[in-house]
């Protein structure tokens, strides 16, 4: 196996298991673009890519049908899985946060929800920062005027105010921890640059490692960006690196795609047989990148 995806696996198994977290990645990057529904023996195999042990694999999806995630079709002796709706839905929203982002056109205005309810405030808080919300004080929320405001948040009393350029640089380092997200997004880019130097180097490159670099290369990077408001760039530091981790995304992912999909076209089945092939929005993913 190459150095640069070895070196990545090998930071993999440092961490806490994510195992379920990568299931996730993995159905809606290369799984949902091909009909949704795969057989877990295909899954079995694209883990032991990462040498994570079948019973792991086989536990994670267990504790991901139970928790509403993943739905399970039993044919026979064998099992097929899909996201379940609160999978999809999840999946649905991230998709272009993940691939294919859009910061809001700063307007000089601002979003400010006021949540008085603690137990409202609690139900509340993963989907407004999921949607881009940062949070100054508790019970306050705030993003730039134009971001959707999320169903659950709905009784929110909504206000929207003005700030300067300045005044708005610092209500921001208050409402998120833009500090922490750099950070991330300079780690991001210093374990996979080694990967893009691999990659224009032409060297030798397998289904196998294709997919495997494609899936934690997406793991990496949506635990990084689904963190990153995507506030408009007159309002972040001028050396922000979300810019530059999001141009090296799309250059590795553009280069992998090609045999990544070979590696599904010869493993991947579900109830029908071979998986159907992907649509043309697969190939659009980091066009704008």
């Amino acid at each position: 196996m190459p150095h640069p995806l070895a070196r990545i696996i090998e930071q993999l198994k440092r961490e806490p298991s994510r195992t379920g977290s990568i299931v996730i990645t993995l159905f809606g990057d290369a799984i949902v673009p091909r009909g949704g529904s795969v057989w877990l023996g295909t899954l079995l195999e694209f883990f032991r890519t990462i040498d994570i042990d079948s019973g792991v694999v086989r536990t994670a999806m267990s504790r991901l049908a139970t928790d509403g995630w993943l739905e399970r079709n039993k044919v026979g002796r064998n099992s097929f899985y899909r996201l379940a709706d609160k999978g999809r839905l999840t999946f649905d929203a991230a998709v272009e946060h993940v691939y294919n982002p859009q910061s809001p056109d700063w307007t000089g205005r601002f979003e400010l929800l006021l949540i008085a309810n603690a137990g409202d405030r609690e139900a509340s808080r993963e989907a407004l920062q999921d949607a881009g919300f940062g949070s100054p004080l508790p019970g306050v929320w705030i993003a730039p005027s134009g971001v959707p405001v999320p169903q659950v948040a709905s009784r929110a009393i909504r206000l929207e105010v003005s700030a300067e350029d300045e005044s708005g640089r610092r209500l921001l380092g208050e409402s998120w921890p833009l500090h922490r997200t750099a950070d991330a997004y300079l780690k991001f880019m210093k374990t996979f640059e080694p990967l893009r130097g691999w990659i224009g180097r032409r060297e030798r490159l397998s289904d196998t490692d294709a997919i495997t670099a494609r899936i934690l290369l997406i793991h990496y990077y949506r635990r990084v960006v689904l963190h990153d408001p995507l506030l408009p760039v007159v309002l972040l530091p001028a050396d922000w690196p979300g810019r530059a981790a999001r141009r090296l995304c799309g250059e590795i992912y553009r280069g992998l795609l090609s045999e990544s999909e070979q590696w599904l076209d010869r493993n991947g089945s579900n109830e029908s047989g071979s998986l159907p092939a992907a649509g043309k929005e697969l190939g659009r993913r980091f066009e704008n990148g």
